[in-house]
């Protein structure tokens, strides 16, 4: 859980920038509600081109203090800091790349204090996968403890696949447009959003689009409702991604600090289980889909998010046995953006829920008058 540069800010990056980052995020919660890594995308680097012609390093006048320096600061305050590259001989946007220089740039990374290493495949050669990001990686463990996450395409590592992850466009053919529902067309065709994180046990969907507003300097698009931006984290958080903000952290308006501080949501995400949600059912809706994804907790409950697609307010239910497979009797519930229990029940939970709207419930199973 953290904050990334890239959806907001793409390559125009400074030290002042992320140090601004680290104290709002210090000062606003965010810190404290577990959003603690702050993550460098590309454009920190000083050239661009190959490493033919140029050397891997900071450029110097976004970021004079170096970003061994900045790490510090950031460490000082209680936040990790991460950085961007990739198995290309440039990155994305035309930056130095790693290229046959990863145990080098490993070790780097590694003296600089770096936490988090983002590793993007999208400009390297086909074999890339299977060979420079497995050389990487391998260097990455042996030379410290940063936790590493990208666009890795296909990467088998130890015989897990690490299937290709897609970067979101707010696209749609509605003039709001909204992530949420190019995320959902993208997983279009699956059933199971497991599908994607079978052989490592996680997904990793890019960066969070809560908070942009239209501001983007990357993405297309005039922005979401609050409704909208509250769906967009739910879906998230059902599919146990990491949680990266991509809006301005300095910025940030009251209702979007509530969306992501939704400590109950959050725990979705970060559930031990590492299950992610399935699509259990769907049915025709006013103008879109009404769709109920599920997932199991380590806990034993269910968490259960009723998503409506449609362009007007829809009843919506879920049943356990119907819904979740399980021969539940009675259970009870919490909404979780309402942060309300519900129950006991021993029929079909049926509820109002908005155009665009996620209502995430959490369902208990209630055994001899006491629930787990």
């Amino acid at each position: 859980m953290g904050f990334s540069s890239w959806n907001n800010f793409g390559d125009n990056i400074n030290e002042t920038l992320f140090k601004q980052v680290i104290d709002s995020m210090d000062r606003n919660g965010l810190r404290e509600a577990g959003f603690v890594y702050v993550n460098l995308d590309d454009g920190w680097q000083r050239y661009k081109g190959d490493r033919k012609d140029h050397p891997l390093e900071a450029d110097p006048v976004k970021f004079p203090s170096g970003i061994k320096a900045l790490a510090d600061y950031a460490h000082g305050k209680g936040f990790k800091l991460g950085i961007y590259n990739g198995p290309g001989e440039t990155t994305c946007a035309g930056y130095t790349g790693s290229a046959n220089h990863e145990a080098e740039d490993a070790a780097m990374f590694a003296s600089w204090g770096i936490d988090h290493l983002k590793y993007d495949a999208c400009c390297s050669h086909e074999n890339a996968p299977q060979e420079e990001v497995k050389n990487f990686i391998t260097h990455v463990i042996a030379d410290g403890p940063i936790f590493g996450s990208g666009l890795l395409q296909w990467v088998q590592i130890n015989g897990g696949l690490v299937k290709t992850l897609v970067t979101i466009s707010i696209t749609l053919e509605t003039v709001r447009s909204i992530s949420l529902m190019s995320w959902i067309c993208w997983i279009e065709g699956t059933t199971s959003l497991n599908t994607l994180a079978q052989g490592i046990g996680m997904i990793m969907i890019l960066m969070l689009i809560v908070g942009l507003n239209g501001q983007s300097s990357q993405l297309l698009g005039t922005g979401a409702s609050d409704v909208e931006y509250r769906s967009h984290f739910s879906l998230w958080a059902m599919a146990t991604s990491p949680l990266l903000i991509g809006a301005d952290a300095r910025t940030l308006s009251t209702e979007t600090l509530e969306t992501l501080m939704n400590k109950e949501v959050i725990e979705l995400s970060q559930d031990l289980m590492g299950a992610a949600a399935e699509v259990v059912r769907e049915e025709p809706g006013d103008g879109g889909t009404l769709q109920v994804y599920a997932k199991e907790m380590s806990d034993g409950s269910y968490a259960v998010a009723l998503l409506n697609r449609g362009s007007s307010t829809a009843e919506m239910s879920v049943s356990p046995r119907r819904d979740l497979t399980i021969d539940w009797d009675t259970y009870r519930l919490r909404d979780l953006w309402k942060h309300e229990d519900h129950g006991p029940y021993d029929i079909t939970y049926t509820t109002e829920v908005m155009s665009h709207e996620a209502k995430v419930l959490r369902l208990y199973p209630i055994t001899n008058g006491s629930s787990t």
